[in-house]
């Protein structure tokens, strides 16, 4: 293990270290963060394939101290560097969607155009080729007794990480913050849409026993008719429900505690950062009015460790760029916060 020793907390951040200013190897942390490049199919504002990088620059200001959990970072956490080919291909096959996207949009028919037909089947190739790699990574530092955190990116990115949880756990859940469902079958015709995450995880992972969603507050039709007939598979906590249950006299931790109620005993976190109210995430892929403060969140999570639940593992995605670097220095922070949650919650 890091000798910590020689490591000053309340100094200057090393950008020569890891992600923080940590000093730890990957072999010596007990946490790995995995940036996976990847936004081949957002539907609107583009950048969260570069968040990580950003992210990573921004934690250089993120005071190393966290009461909450005392100091659990000291277990060690690492982020791998980005894997260049992931974002290349990312690259590459984005400008496909968006011509792609453009031409659907113009009620045009797809099947009569062969470039078409051509770009649709490379980003569906793509994106199975994604996420069997995600699972491959994730496979591995899970057999090595790793816990991990995955780093987006958009909100596709960790499905191949659920299928890796699925093969440690006989039944998990997920509790999903978001300002919506992602529940669109091959949303656009996309098998692996950021839009479809969570319906193709229902349909291709048995292990997950259910789905709590949090924040929602732009959805479809189809989405509302999956949720209503889920059996309860899926619950959704729609943003507008929530703040009227607020301002109606409702607390926080009491809604808090219900929401918890409907999770199993192992929990793993996916927070897109749209989840959050759009001042903290403007450069998020999809921004929607409304949403939460991240204190809200983190008390939502700390409470799920508190209830005896197992904190198994999380994402964090669509982490904007903007210019002047507010979305990485909170994304960053939120960053911060869960990997301290997550590695207390596995002492």
């Amino acid at each position: 293990m890091t000798d910590l020793s020689k490591f000053d907390a309340n100094g200057v951040s090393n950008p020569k270290n890891n992600i923080f200013g940590l000093p730890f190897t990957e072999e010596e942390s007990k946490l790995v963060i995995l940036p996976v490049p990847w936004e081949v199919t957002v539907s609107y504002g583009a950048g969260t394939a570069r968040a990580a990088e950003h992210i990573f620059t921004a934690s250089m200001q993120v005071d190393v101290f966290d009461n909450d959990t005392d100091n659990a970072w000291r277990k060690g956490f690492f982020m791998r560097p980005h894997d260049r080919k992931i974002l290349m291909k990312s690259d590459y096959l984005r400008k496909e969607a968006e011509l792609y996207l453009d031409y659907i949009s113009k009620d045009e028919l797809v099947e009569k155009n062969t470039f078409m037909c051509k770009s649709l089947k490379e980003i569906n190739e793509g994106g199975a080729n994604l996420n069997k790699w995600v699972y491959e990574q994730t496979s591995d530092l899970l057999n090595q007794g790793k816990l991990v955190a995955l780093l987006g990116g958009d909100h596709s990115t960790p499905f191949g990480y659920y299928k890796a949880l699925a093969e440690r756990h006989n039944e998990f859940g997920i509790l999903q913050i978001d300002a919506h469902c992602d529940l669109r079958k091959a949303y656009a015709d996309f098998n692996y849409s950021h839009g479809s995450v969570m319906y193709n995880a229902l349909n291709e992972i048995p292990q997950l026993k259910k789905i709590v969603q949090v924040g929602v507050r732009d959805y479809s039709q189809e989405e509302w008719e999956f949720i209503c007939n889920s059996d309860f598979r899926l619950i959704t906590y729609f943003d507008k429900e929530v703040k009227e249950r607020l301002y109606e006299g409702q607390t926080w931790k009491e809604i808090t505690d219900e929401i918890i109620n409907h999770l199993p005993d192992k929990v793993y976190v996916s927070f897109d950062i749209d989840g959050l109210d759009p001042k903290l995430c403007p450069h998020t892929g999809t921004p929607v009015q409304g949403g939460f403060e991240t204190e809200q969140i983190l008390y939502l999570i700390k409470k799920i460790t508190q209830s005896g639940r197992k904190f198994i593992g999380f994402d964090l995605v669509e982490v904007g760029t903007g210019e002047a670097e507010w979305d990485a220095n909170v994304g960053a922070h939120v960053l911060w916060k869960l990997c301290n949650l997550l590695l207390a919650a596995n002492s």
